[in-house]
């Protein structure tokens, strides 16, 4: 079957209670609304990844889109995945650039050339992978492993809208008044306003945001001269790498965290779809690693697999890779227009936040629902000790330094995980 054919589905199998596997898709106009959703899922943190790295978010979108269109076309149109900027690289990329936070990053070539140094290393992984298969996945990330990794995933990400995303009282009621309104769509709404419960939630949330701040002047009042002056197509500005043998040994390692990653994404698809997508693991490394690579080389961040887009998933059980292709060559036209960047980003900060807490909670149950589905049993005290400890990790953003290379939150949980799981289980049965 080509990677460009799906069997098409109605939007009726959602209403009685099914889903739209990777494989399958709704008609175009649904699905290409469904893209729109998963565009703006992943904005925030694609555009906030190179903000905070000294870099053009522009190029950032762009390389987005045309990443997941590497993806889609190395993985055969298999695995549904958006990639977007990685934060992985943020504290890394700072230190081998000395970025003092604000404005353009004078000395981003380096970093791109240690970006290019990680995609090159994370696709020989794949290629290791995509040669010795995938039975000793298996072995290593049970239900129990993988359940926890894609828990901790949401969870690790709480601490962004709640600590980083509302500065006073007001933002704080506003974030509410986002995530109610997202609830009450998911809930009361039916056919494809539900589908498009995020999407829905947000402008509902920006329109009383508007009310209570440009109305009654409770806050700070949305700003849409950005948008207006803004042209609607541009050139994002790219950069060019420069290969420096220290940034490439302080940025390359970050392919464990990307491989970690993407590994617990597949694996919660997986769980969420009934599919088995571990046959096309050694691909996703592959496909991830190259997009890391050609983002590298143009000046954008190194990209990976985003939970952002689990969580709408598994919000509108629609898994269908043909959303994940329209939302790619979206992306990359939004990339050529600072039009379309300033409006996301004319968004208020605390309805972004809302939407984040939605995403980032049904994320870290949908790790959860891998323990129920697989009927995990927490009697045994190695199940219950490698979930108990994994998630105190990760929430807490443990982490593990390694000269100048720091290891934490998601990645110190993840191996933590597969390494104490394989501890516990040496020559010992459970009991």
């Amino acid at each position: 079957m080509s990677m460009f054919q799906w069997k098409t589905q109605s939007p009726d199998v959602l209403l009685q209670g099914g889903t739209i596997g990777p494989d399958e898709r709704l008609p175009w106009p649904h699905t290409a609304a469904m893209g729109v959703q998963h565009v703006i899922a992943m904005f925030g943190a694609t555009v906030l990844a190179p903000i905070l790295m000294g870099f053009d978010p522009n190029i950032a979108i762009l390389m987005s889109g045309i990443g997941t269109l590497i993806f889609f076309v190395i993985t055969g149109g298999k695995v549904p995945s958006y990639l977007g900027s990685s934060f992985a690289f943020i504290g890394v990329v700072i230190a081998a650039t000395a970025y003092a936070g604000k404005g353009p990053n004078a000395n981003m070539g380096v970093a791109l050339g240690g970006i290019i140094a990680c995609g090159a290393l994370y696709t020989l992984i794949g290629l290791v992978v995509q040669a010795v298969g995938t039975g000793w996945i298996e072995r290593m990330m049970p239900p129990v492993v993988t359940g926890a990794v894609v828990a901790v995933i949401g969870l690790n990400l709480a601490g962004i809208p709640i600590k980083n995303m509302a500065a006073g009282d007001f933002d704080a009621w506003m974030q509410l008044v986002t995530f109610v309104s997202v609830g009450l769509v998911a809930v009361y709404s039916r056919g494809m306003v539900q589908r498009l419960l995020m999407l829905v939630g947000l402008i509902l949330a920006s329109i009383i945001y508007a009310v209570l701040t440009n109305g009654l002047g409770l806050g700070k009042p949305l700003d849409l001269s950005g948008v207006a002056n803004a042209a609607w197509f541009g050139l994002p500005t790219f950069a060019a790498p420069v290969f420096d043998g220290r940034a490439m040994l302080l940025i390359a390692p970050v392919a464990i965290i990307l491989v970690a990653e993407n590994l617990g994404h597949i694996k919660a698809v997986t769980a969420m779809t009934g599919k088995n997508l571990d046959a096309y693991m050694g691909r996703a490394f592959i496909g991830d690693g190259v997009a890391t690579m050609v983002s590298g080389a143009s000046g954008g961040t190194g990209v990976t697999t985003y939970a952002e887009n689990i969580g709408v998933m598994a919000a509108t059980r629609i898994y269908s890779t043909a959303i994940f292709l329209v939302a790619a060559l979206m992306a990359v036209l939004l990339g050529f227009s600072p039009k379309f960047g300033a409006l996301i980003q004319a968004i208020p900060l605390p309805v972004m936040g809302g939407v984040s807490i939605v995403v980032f909670g049904l994320i870290a149950v949908a790790g959860a629902k891998i323990w129920v589905d697989n009927k995990v049993d927490f009697s045994d005290n190695k199940n219950l000790l490698v979930a108990a400890i994994t998630l105190v990790l990760g929430t807490g953003d443990f982490t593990l330094k390694f000269g100048p290379f720091a290891l934490g939150g998601i990645g110190t949980a993840t191996f933590g995980a597969i390494l104490l799981y394989a501890l516990l289980s040496r020559g010992r049965s459970s009991r």
